[in-house]
Parts: C-alpha cells; structure tokens; sequence
C-alpha cells in the first residue's frame, strides 16, 4: 500500500511539498553555491564549467525547492531599482577609495579571471559571459535573499523556529549580524557590510523580499557592465 503524501497545511491546492526540512531548503542552495565556488578556487582551470554548473544547478534547487520557501512579497518592488543603481555606485566608489588607499585589501586583484584572455573559443567565452551575468542578476539575488534576509533574519529573531518571526520584521541586531556574516562570502568585505546594511534597511522598510531581490539584481546586473567596460575582473 502506497503511503498517502503528507500535503502542506497552507497549500489550499494540497500539493506536496518536497521531503525536506524548511530550514535545510533555505541552506542547500546556498551551501552548493559556496561548494561550487570554492572548487572554482581550488581548480582554476574548470572555472568557467564550474560556475556554468553552479548557476544551473542552483536554479534548478530553487525551483524544486520554491513549494518550501514562504510566499515572497512584491510591494514596493519599484524601490529596489533605484537603491539598486545607488549600491552599485556604493559599492563600485567605496572599493575604487579602499585599493587607492589600501592595496593590500584587495586578495586577488592579480590573478582574477579574465575570460577575454582564459576562454580562447569566442562562442564558450560569450557563453560563460552571458551565463555569468544572468547568474549574477538573476539566479544569485533569489538565492542570496532567500538565505540572508528571510531565513537567517528570522533565525536571529527566533532560533528555535524563525518562521515565527515575520520577514523583514525590524531587530537592529539581525540588521547588523546578518550584514556582517553576508561580508564572509565576499572578498570585498567590508564593502559588502555596508551594502548589506542599505538592502537591510530596505527590508524594515518594506517587509519586502521581493523589493531586496530587484536591489540585488540591479546591482549585480550593473556592476557585470561596469566590469566588462573597465576590464576590472577583480570584481567579480
């Protein structure tokens, strides 16, 4: 006899929800993306292929995960374009002053990759371009949004179950901590806390996840341009 599937109580179609914890939906995608990321570091060569992988493969996690996910609200949508403009100048301005005043900061100004001089075939190197950019506005801000300011936010206010904590619910210390540990997975680190802190502040203002979504895509989208007009490969 087949067991009857255990529907979702706020599902009013009764559709299945994916075996899989809520808080582990949150994490999975995100732990493949730094797991990818890293053997992208390990193995310079596979690179390309690897980062072509992880943006697949993350997509593809999102989509099996969304039934898990709680709904994302759109309000305010409109607000992330602007503050998406204005944190690509943040982040663009703030680490054009730190490498002028403090070289060292940057790690891996040197050796970034260059897929204008490292991918020889014109077709794979507008490819993983392409792939790069899309990755980056749209597969990485759902991702990245997801994890940080929904369910490590709400973690901070209630540990034991952060969906009792509301989304974008104001707590100046899950402000400060969750802009903090955003910085660890970049290596423009303490521009990333202070971006962290203006997308933060977005969430409080709107309660809109959806509104830090369209920031952080903008963002990303417009920081790609900036890179392949300068040649500065270092930020990405």
């Amino acid at each position: 006899m087949n067991p009857i599937p255990a529907f979702s109580a706020d599902d009013p179609h009764g559709r299945p929800k994916p075996s899989i914890p809520d808080d582990l939906a949150y994490v999975v995608p995100m732990a493949a993306f730094l797991a990818l990321t890293e053997a992208g570091a390990l193995w310079p060569s596979s690179y390309p292929a690897l980062y072509e992988c992880k943006t697949l493969l993350v997509a593809v996690l999102l989509i099996i995960l969304w039934p898990r996910y709680t709904k994302v609200r759109w309000n305010h949508w409109w607000l992330g374009v602007p503050l998406g403009i204005a944190g690509v100048f943040q982040w663009v301005g703030m680490e054009n002053i730190l490498l002028a005043h403090w070289p060292s900061y940057f790690r891996q100004t040197a050796n970034a990759f260059n897929p204008l001089e490292s991918i020889h075939s014109p077709a794979m190197r507008w490819t993983f371009i392409f792939v790069r950019l899309a990755g980056a506005a749209l597969v990485v801000p759902v991702m990245e949004e997801l994890f940080w300011r929904d369910f490590l936010w709400r973690t901070i206010l209630a540990p034991n179950n952060f969906k009792l904590a509301d989304v974008g619910e104001p707590d100046w210390k899950a402000w400060l901590a969750v802009s903090v540990i955003f910085s660890f997975v970049h290596v423009q680190w303490m521009t990333a806390i202070v971006w962290g802190m203006m997308i933060g502040g977005l969430l409080m203002l709107t309660r809109s996840l959806g509104a830090c979504i369209i920031m952080h895509g903008v963002t990303n989208l417009l920081l790609g341009f900036y890179v392949l007009k300068t040649g500065k490969w270092y930020f990405w």
